[in-house]
This record gives structure tokens, C-alpha cells and sequence, in this order.
């Protein structure tokens, strides 16, 4: 029998798992949107598309934005790497019998919700 999908979420893309997180820093620093923007040089306008995932920033420019909010590029792909991989433990695949569940990643054609937690 053909498994069944328990969760048929599809995979997060890139910019908004980076938007949502850069986000939950500053707010976790209890900074505003305006200040971030003036210490990295951009615009706050390119730094709230950055956050809501519309944009996908140049290395030079999320470089700017990870360190007027104190990070490296190393500590935002770490960050966004582990919210992934237990984004990723969630789905599993149940046979249609109900039997024995099979870990099993979920289809990526789309887009998903991630909920950081800071």
C-alpha cells in the first residue's frame, strides 16, 4: 500500500526561514526595525521586505544587517540550519494500514511556516 503523508507542509523557502529569523533577533534584542536599518546602512523599508521574506538580500547586505544586530554570517546560518533541521524531524509517513511509521521528508514543491523560538 502507498504511505500515507501525516504532514504534506511543504518546504520552507530560504528567504522567509532568513526574514522570520532576522526578525525574532531583533525583537529579541528589543530593537526597532529604523535603528537595525541605520546601523547596517540600508534602508528600513529593504530591511522590513528582508524580514517578511520578499526579499533575499546579497551576502553584502545580510553581512550589514546580521552585524548591526550583533552576529556573523556564521551565527545566521547556524541559527537558520538548526530551525530547519527540526522543522524537518516533524513530518513523518504512516503506512495505510496503520502500522509501523516511516521518518519520512515532506514533499518540497511550495512554501511553509516556520515558528522560530528564540
Amino acid at each position: 500500500m502507498e504511505p500515507v503523508m501525516r504532514d504534506s507542509s511543504p518546504e520552507a523557502l530560504w528567504r522567509e526561514v532568513l526574514g522570520e529569523y532576522l526578525r525574532a533577533e531583533r525583537q529579541r534584542q528589543r530593537r526597532i526595525l529604523t535603528e537595525v536599518a541605520l546601523v547596517a546602512g540600508v534602508s528600513p523599508q529593504y530591511v522590513s521586505e528582508i524580514e517578511r521574506g520578499r526579499k533575499e538580500p546579497s551576502s553584502e547586505i545580510l553581512a550589514a544587517v546580521a552585524g548591526a544586530l550583533g552576529l556573523t554570517l556564521f551565527d545566521v546560518t547556524a541559527g537558520i540550519a538548526a530551525s530547519l533541521a527540526a522543522a524537518a524531524r516533524v513530518p513523518a509517513v504512516v503506512s495505510a494500514g496503520g502500522s509501523r511509521p516511516e521518518s519520512r521528508p515532506s514533499a518540497s514543491s511550495g512554501r511553509a511556516r516556520l515558528h522560530l523560538v528564540a
